[in-house]
């Protein structure tokens, strides 16, 4: 990938959502919703504090993250869509 964040922001790839319910029914594009999670792809190098020191971001490259459903700034990089948003609209690292 050629983007690389700056600062506190991290790239998110959204996850698909499923398109069957738990009953097999089939759902149409139109009837689903944004997905709210996504794998982080790259990020930054940190928040800069007050004092001037960076503090290193809490999530890493990889890691399955939760946000808001329109959180971020959608971009079209390479024929992907994906989403730039700093760590702070992040609202969960996934663990598996």
């Amino acid at each position: 990938m050629s983007l690389r964040p700056l600062h506190d922001r991290v790239i998110v790839k959204r996850l698909d959502q499923e398109t069957k319910t738990a009953s097999g029914i089939v759902l149409p594009e139109a009837a689903t919703e944004k997905p709210d999670q996504g794998e982080v792809l790259a990020i930054g190098n940190g928040k800069i504090l007050e004092n001037g020191s960076v503090r290193a971001l809490a999530v890493k490259v990889g890691d399955r993250v939760l946000f808001g459903k329109y959180s971020g700034q959608a971009v079209k990089i390479d024929g992907q869509e994906l989403l730039v948003m700093r760590e702070e609209d992040l609202f969960a690292v996934v663990e598996k």
